[in-house]
């Protein structure tokens, strides 16, 4: 499928599929929404404590990961980070993004390429506290552990583009996986979606979404 490079709202770019009509991130600002969403409303809730297990679905251009890890350095926290993708970008891609230009430090920005050049489906020590393994699969194909994990992104294309990503059979095979009082957030709010996470037992927040985009939905196990 057909990817171009975009710039948005923020300044920062992001990928863009013309034949779907949908963005990597979003359209109004790629690093303010994944700061928002993911990082605010989701790892703050954690950081800290001794050891987080994290698992994003969409793990797409890598910009949830460095920013994950760019928030871990501040903290003592341990942080094991699975990204699942089931069509990685090529390197041209990551290049064109520039997200190396946004980064503080010469050490991130080395990370950063460090992270795409890590070897699928191999756990790697990028740093003494943050642990990353790339899984190049289908969620839908993928095997989790019952409570395995503290927090997961939710990153998926939205349910116009890719519909079977938001079905109960997809949010129950990641409650499962989920820790008792671990949790679960997303860009999306439709109302439908958020139905379905309370139908296999998410205790679903409504919460105020990035710039340019109203609301966001946070579950708890």
């Amino acid at each position: 499928m057909k990817r171009t490079i975009i710039t948005t709202g923020d300044g920062s770019k992001t990928i863009h599929l013309p034949d779907l009509n949908e963005n990597y991130h979003s359209s109004h600002g790629a690093v303010q929404e994944a700061k928002h969403v993911f990082l605010k409303h989701g790892l703050d809730l954690l950081i800290g404590k001794p050891e987080i297990n994290l698992l994003e679905i969409g793990f797409g251009t890598g910009l949830n990961t460095i920013l994950t890890l760019e928030a871990a350095l501040l903290s003592d926290s341990v942080i094991n980070y699975h990204g699942l993708e089931a069509y990685p970008i090529s390197h041209e891609e990551m290049v064109a993004l520039e997200y190396e230009q946004l980064l503080s430090s010469e050490f991130l920005k080395n990370t950063f390429k460090e992270i795409h050049a890590t070897v699928w489906d191999t756990p790697k020590a990028i740093t003494p506290k943050f642990f990353l393994t790339k899984i190049h699969q289908e969620l839908q194909k993928q095997h989790f552990h019952p409570n395995s994990y503290d927090l997961i992104y939710f990153d998926a294309f939205g349910p116009r583009a890719q519909e079977d990503m938001w079905t109960t059979e997809i949010f129950q095979k990641l409650y499962t996986c989920l820790k008792p009082g671990g949790y679960f957030v997303t860009y999306c709010a439709k109302g439908q979606v958020k139905r379905d996470l309370k139908s296999v037992g998410f205790l679903v927040e409504t919460l105020p979404g990035p710039p340019g985009k109203r609301e966001m939905t946070r579950g708890i196990k």
